[in-house]
């Protein structure tokens, strides 16, 4: 079981008893609301009662005319605008609801909750517009919500739009000012691109506590259902620029499963500048992500482009207290999309902040073939290292932020990888024309305000690893003025196309010791000091010695020599003996060999960036 930073510590009865009646105390004099009829540990019962039985699959209850329907006709069901939920009441959030229809043909209950009670919003047809669709009506009449809806003010106040939407298995999107739908996240996944095959929680019901007037946000409750698997679960929307979704998630398994994905992100990636498209297509690129970001517990960040390959991927990255993860789209530009119907650059990313320890484990990707960008075809999540035993709890909380603003998700302290360019590799002739060489470039634009403050001359380097499947024939690091970063272009040659090439690079720089000293090995410290001080003590004793030898031969000398000029006698005192160094010489020469190296500047390599982590993918 990994605890959360949000688990309250035990506390004695009395202990207990006594924050109760101070509570009491204090609701009383200001008058605060009271406790409401239903909480996370209501849910938490049903979900543990729920793993303790045999799981009841959900069946289907639609007349064929609703189970056939095309997406478009789907589409042409409206929720009538006058029938939300909460219309005449102040509250800024309303709700509408999803009907039954294609594959979403199982109902879910939901229930309203207020201060005192908890009652169901019971299904009623009539507030559906179902365009000129040939439904009788008898055949809905005992049928179900799909899903909801939360309508919110967020761009103007005197307009509703979605903020949040809750329709099939566990999935949900959500989005900010100025955002349009992208990707998802979901409560629960399970043995995701598993040979098995992959198993798909659904919430089976919900509970939504009535906001008052005043509320900025909305509280969710969700039971969560699955063959190996039952959830509870407690959601927290914060409508703003930035949308935030506080979860608190308690999880008990009925049966083993081999892959267990916490907090999964579910979204798309066609093309992009890092795997152009290979037809001719207006737009440049085409994904409601770009890659995917992780930061690990001991300050690394990594960055993985996304891609669409030939055959199915998976990539794991081992991390011990991941700080966070998420799919983010890098690169806002218009230009970049060209898209005026989807807007692919308006859409969000998404990124799972984690609160408490999460312990040891793997942060997923999963990369699946897809022909357009109608498929979800890129999943990431949590897989922990360790599972409970079935019927114990396994609890993770975090918070998604669904953001248009990436360069707010990531440390400043650590440039980050603004983009990531693919080309023909090639050589520039003496004639100046570029003549392609067989081997593939990347192009990776770094940036923030690390290197933003640097000098545009400093000595910046790549630090690059390719797999074995490839050689690097180039590495070169430049300065980019239009980023105000550095730009790493990255050349290698595949020796087998059909399997992968794993690369991995980062921008360093040497910066100089403060002490300008070479330090001393770990663990040699002592003997160094010690080693050291006798050498000195040697040189000292030695020197005093000559010094001795010197003065008594000069003084034999002196009783036999015939009297000399003072002019005479004084260069002969100055000058050497033939063949001999002078005092100063002899000092010199008695140096440790090492002196000159220890007055010259010792550097340390620091990393400036996040580690650009790109696979690429066989049969490119």
């Amino acid at each position: 079981m990994i605890a959360s930073a949000c688990t309250k510590e035990s506390t004695t009865g009395k202990r207990l008893f006594s924050a109760l009646m101070a509570g009491s105390v204090l609701l009383g004099l200001l008058g605060a609301s009271p406790v409401w009829a239903f909480s996370l540990e209501d849910v938490s019962a049903k979900a543990k009662e729920l793993a303790g039985q045999k799981f009841q699959a959900p069946k289907s209850n639609l007349p064929p005319a609703l189970r056939d329907l095309k997406f478009a006709d789907y589409q042409k069901i409206h929720f009538r605008r006058d029938k939300v939920e909460w219309a005449e009441d102040k509250t800024p959030f309303k709700l509408s609801f999803y009907h039954e229809g294609m594959q979403f043909d199982t109902p879910v209950k939901i229930n309203e909750v207020t201060a005192s009670t908890v009652e169901e919003i019971k299904y009623d047809p009539s507030r559906f517009d179902f365009g000129d669709l040939q439904i009788d009506p008898k055949s809905v009449e005992n049928l179900g919500w799909a899903g909801f809806r939360v309508m919110y003010p967020i761009n103007k106040s005197d307009k509703l739009d979605e903020v949040m939407t809750m329709l099939g298995a566990s999935y949900f999107r959500v989005v900010g000012k100025g955002q349009v739908y992208g990707l998802s996240a979901r409560g629960l996944a399970i043995d995701t691109a598993a040979p098995s095959g992959e198993e798909f929680p659904r919430f089976r019901e919900f509970w939504i506590e009535k906001p008052n007037p005043d509320d900025k946000q909305l509280i969710i409750y969700a039971l969560l259902d699955s063959p190996r698997s039952t959830g509870a679960y407690r959601l927290v929307l914060r409508p703003g620029t930035d949308s935030v979704v506080d979860v608190q998630s308690r999880v008990y398994l009925r049966d083993q499963v081999s892959r267990l994905g916490i907090a999964p992100l579910t979204s798309m990636f066609l093309f992009g500048q890092n795997q152009p498209s290979k037809v001719l297509n207006y737009r440049h690129e085409l994904h409601d992500s770009t890659g995917l970001s992780i930061a690990n517990g001991n300050g690394e960040w990594i960055w993985r482009p996304l891609n669409n390959p030939k055959h199915l991927s998976v990539s794991s990255f081992t991390i011990e207290n991941p700080k966070g993860f998420g799919l983010l789209q890098r690169g806002r530009e218009f230009y970049r999309y060209e898209d005026l119907d989807d807007r692919y650059d308006k859409r969000p990313s998404a990124w799972v902040e984690t609160r408490g320890d999460w312990g040891k484990g793997t942060v997923n990707l999963v990369e699946i073939p897809t022909a357009d960008e109608t498929n979800d075809n890129i999943v990431a999540y949590w897989n922990p290292e360790k599972l409970p035993e079935a019927g114990q709890p396994l609890e993770f909380n975090y918070r998604l932020h669904w953001s248009m603003d990436e360069d707010s998700l990531h440390s400043p302290d650590v440039a980050w990888v603004k983009q990531t360019m693919r080309s023909t590799g090639d050589v520039k002739q003496s004639n100046l024309v570029r003549q392609a060489d067989g081997s593939l470039a990347f192009l990776v634009d770094f940036t923030g305000p690390k290197l933003k403050a640097m000098l545009d001359d400093a000595q910046v380097r790549g630090q690059v690893s390719v797999s074995d499947n490839a050689d690097v024939v180039e590495n070169n690091v430049r300065y980019n003025p239009e980023t105000q970063g550095w730009r790493l272009t990255l050349r290698i040659k595949v020796k087998d196309p059909s399997k992968n090439v794993e690369m991995r690079a980062a921008l360093v720089q040497d910066v100089v010791n403060p002490d300008n000293a070479k330090p001393a090995a770990k663990g040699n410290e002592g003997k160094a000091a010690e080693a050291k001080e006798t050498k000195v003590a040697a040189n000292d004793a030695k020197a005093e010695k000559t010094a001795e030898a010197k003065g008594k031969a000069k003084a034999e000398k002196a009783d036999k020599a015939a009297p000399a000029k003072a002019d005479e006698k004084v260069a002969n005192a100055d000058k050497p003996a033939e063949g001999k160094p002078d005092d100063g010489q002899a000092a010199a020469a008695e140096q440790p060999a090492d002196a000159d190296a220890a007055t010259k500047p010792v550097t340390t390599e620091e990393v400036l960036t996040e580690t650009w982590s790109y696979q690429l993918p066989a049969d490119e």
